[in-house]
Formats: structure tokens, C-alpha cells, sequence
């Protein structure tokens, strides 16, 4: 939320504001992570079926609600782009397809091109996860190393190649058609989740005490935070966002996956309804905040001295809602008749 719409007076975050679009990669490294930890070792095989309605369960209620209620944002695109391109969104974007377009992966939800990713990567990951994966530890890292270095393959071959010949130096305001090409496309992502799947096979491998969890993380998060204030401004942005910093987004994600100190504090119940909350914000924040300031309201409703945190408090309020009303029956009532085995 504040990537898109940054708050004032925040300008020692601003580095890590500006470049929150590195989270986008880390969600799919843990996504990749936490569903090869959830279904690598049980004792009964993955139904696809099953696994495919509880991620349809979990995403696309949303994802409808996101498109109702910014239905009126049609009216820019109309205006934007040209008929065929509007057409053919209206039709890609509630299949969840317009990620596949490098023009129209923004299309009526800024936002929402990630769930063309995200359909493409469940809809495999019953297959990716029965391929022959190494057992021990070592090799398991190896070919995470391996991976994510091919991942940023086509990154480092777009600052060498410049196809989109883009004289200025590429920063988030950036655009060519390659260059939304690696941005958005789903395949993009592909090396990022099959880090995530090796990352969740380690570790179930891994022997970590406590003790040596929390120095992972610790240690983690002292290299990311040293990272941030000496060295993010001299890394080109099309490698920042191709993954650049995922062996270190992988080491803390092991660091807090036990039991110690660091990650007891995402144990804090507000910071868990906030995950909970977490995909309805996503979705709905972008053009909720764009409604409320195209349509003046805070001015309407004389609240404007005390924009835009009046804006986030209802952007995050409209989030827990989404969730308790929408997304949790929602799901329930898809899963209801769903085995227990498969949830």
C-alpha cells in the first residue's frame, strides 16, 4: 500500500518503500515454500482436483470483489487504450489471464496481474512437486543456488541487450514492452516458486536447532538491512526485481520457520490478523485509494487534514472486512464438501 501511494514524512523507509516490489517475488518464494512444506511428506497423494478448488477458494472470491468494486475504473481504460486492447482486458481479466499480456497485465486492477502468475504456478505445482527432488541438504541448496541464478538470466540479458532502448536509467516509473515483459509474465516467476518448493524440501531435511534458527535470522535480517542502506541504490532495478535478493529472502524464511525469539514477535495477534488480511489488501487497496481520491471524499467529508492516514486506516478496515464477510465464507462454502485430507 504504501509503495503505491507513499506516505509523507517517512524518508528514512523511503528505500525500502521504493523498492517494495521485491515482495511481489518474495510472496512467491513462500508460496512455493510453504505448499511443498504442507504437501511434500503426506502419507496420502495430492489430489489435483482438491488442490486446485482450495486455491480457487482462496483466490478468486476476491479477486471477483476487487473487479465489482472497481467496476467504474472501466471508464479510464475505455479512455487509455484502444478498443481492441479494452476488449480483449475485459475479456483476459476475469480469467485471470491479462498477466500474460505485457500491455494489459494492469488492466482495471493495477495490482491483479499477480494472479495470472499465480494460476499458472498451482495449477503445475501438482506435478512440480513429484518430480525427483534431491534428499540431502547440500544438494538441495546447490540446485537452489542453481535455480535462482537461471531465474536471473533474462534480467541480466535485458540490461546487456536493452530491447526496449531506453536511453534513461530503468527505475519502478520505467516502461517498454520487454521491460513489462519481465515485470509481469507469469514465467517470470517460474524460477522464484521452484526455489520456494527446494527451500520447503530443506526444510524438512534440516536439523536446525533453536539456537541456530534464530542466527539465521538474525543474521538475515542484519545483511537485508545493511543491504538497504549502502548498497539498493547501486543495483540495477531489473535485478532487484528479478530476484536478486531471494538467497537472503530464503535464508530468513528458514530462520523464522521454528520455533526462537525473532519469529515468536509474528506470533503478535494483530500482526496475525494482518496476514489474514493480507491478499484483500492487496487487491483492494490499489484502486480503493484511487476511488477515494478521484471522487474527493476525504474533502467531502471534511476529513482532508487528516489524509492520507484517514485513507489507510479505511483501506485496511475495508480489508478486514473483505475477509470476514467475503473471503472467509467464500471458501468454506467452496471446501464444505471437500475430505478433510485435502484442505
Amino acid at each position: 500500500m504504501f509503495f503505491h501511494y507513499t506516505p509523507p514524512h517517512m524518508r528514512l523507509l523511503y528505500p525500502l518503500i521504493d523498492s517494495a516490489y521485491v515482495f511481489v517475488g518474495f510472496f512467491f518464494l513462500l508460496s512455493g515454500f510453504v505448499l511443498a512444506y504442507n504437501y511434500a511428506d503426506r502419507p496420502t497423494p495430492l489430489v489435483k482436483r482438491d488442490f486446485w478448488r482450495a486455491r480457487f477458494g482462496r483466490l478468486y472470491p476476491i479477486y471477483l470483489l476487487s473487479l465489482a468494486i472497481s467496476f467504474s475504473m472501466l471508464q479510464a481504460e475505455w479512455h487509455a487504450r484502444t478498443h481492441t486492447d479494452f476488449f480483449t482486458g475485459l475479456v483476459l481479466t476475469p480469467l485471470l489471464l491479462q498477466g500474460w499480456s505485457p500491455q494489459l497485465a494492469t488492466f482495471w486492477n493495477t495490482v491483479a496481474w499477480t494472479l495470472s502468475a499465480e494460476l499458472l504456478l498451482y495449477a503445475t505445482f501438482p506435478w512440480l512437486i513429484r518430480l525427483p527432488w534431491p534428499k540431502s541438504p547440500a544438494r538441495l541448496i546447490a540446485l537452489l543456488v542453481a535455480i535462482w541464478a537461471l531465474g536471473l538470466v533474462p534480467h541480466s540479458l535485458y540490461i546487456l541487450l536493452n530491447p526496449d532502448h531506453l536511453a534513461a536509467p530503468i527505475n519502478r516509473y520505467s516502461s517498454g514492452y520487454w521491460l513489462r515483459a519481465l515485470k509481469y509474465t507469469p514465467l517470470s516467476y517460474a524460477c522464484t516458486f521452484l526455489v520456494g518448493i527446494a527451500l520447503g524440501k530443506l526444510q524438512t531435511a534440516l536439523a536446525l536447532t533453536t539456537r541456530q534458527r534464530t542466527l539465521v535470522a538474525a543474521a538475515s535480517l542484519l545483511a537485508l538491512a545493511a543491504f538497504y542502506a549502502e548498497a539498493i541504490s547501486h543495483v540495477p532495478f531489473i535485478l532487484m526485481h528479478g530476484g536478486l535478493l531471494m538467497p537472503l529472502f530464503a535464508a530468513l524464511i528458514v530462520g523464522l520457520s521454528g520455533p526462537n525469539p525473532i519469529a515468536s514477535i509474528f506470533t503478535w495477534r494483530p500482526l496475525v490478523l494482518l496476514g489474514q488480511a493480507s491478499y484483500c489488501l492487496f487487491l483492494l487497496h490499489f484502486n480503493f485509494i484511487n476511488m477515494v481520491r478521484l471522487y474527493h471524499v476525504t474533502g467531502r467529508l471534511h476529513l482532508a487534514a487528516f489524509d492520507p492516514w484517514i485513507t489507510y486506516a479505511a483501506t485496511v478496515l475495508l480489508a478486514f472486512a473483505a475477509y470476514y464477510l467475503v473471503e472467509e465464507p467464500a471458501r468454506k462454502a467452496l471446501l464444505r464438501r471437500r475430505p478433510s485430507s485435502a484442505r
